[in-house]
């Protein structure tokens, strides 16, 4: 969350109050997810088809792949080996894809599953295409973390009450 003191903030619930949290941007999303509106839905469509047929093409190209392999008669075991892998870091990807649609995923961690993510490209689609379904992914993290600035704002804001010079006045 990001708190600019100069301008007002028309979009944290109080609109024209400065200072107070403003909701972060997601991929294709922007800021609609906050209130679902400006084809929110509409977005949401677009990205779980997107991403399906992104899923599609690459399956598409994997199969190509395996006929590659077929024609060039490594043999059965290379051949494999080269399923399993795909498979396994397809499914290690959807994992740690869905995990970070809930959670922060640590950066060091996310730089050393880079190449393994890469992999499991079909498996980060299809994570990516199930969290559409039901909402923006990310939005549940993001949400979580956006009311929670909003009630730290707002708490902040409200703690002064009263005329602070009658409390030293006796």
């Amino acid at each position: 969350m990001s708190a600019e003191n100069d301008t007002p903030d028309s979009t944290a619930g109080s609109p024209g109050a400065p200072g107070g949290p403003r909701p972060e941007p997601l991929r294709f999303f922007g800021t609609t997810w906050v209130d679902h509106g400006n084809g929110y839905t509409a977005r949401r469509v677009g990205v779980a088809v997107g991403s399906l047929a992104a899923t599609a093409a690459s399956c598409l190209v994997l199969r190509v792949a395996y006929q590659g392999l077929q024609i060039a008669a490594v043999g059965g075991f290379v051949t494999l080996l080269l399923i399993v892998m795909f498979a396994v870091c397809s499914a290690l990807a959807f994992g740690h894809t869905w995990e970070g649609f809930t959670r922060r995923p640590d950066p060091d961690r996310q730089a050393s599953l880079r190449g393994l993510l890469a992999v499991g490209f079909v498996g980060s689609l299809l994570a990516y295409f199930f969290r559409s379904l039901t909402e923006a992914p990310g939005e549940k993290l993001h949400r979580e973390e956006y009311e929670t600035a909003r009630a730290q704002h707002e708490k902040r804001t409200s703690r002064r009450s009263g005329n602070p010079r009658k409390r030293r006045g006796a």
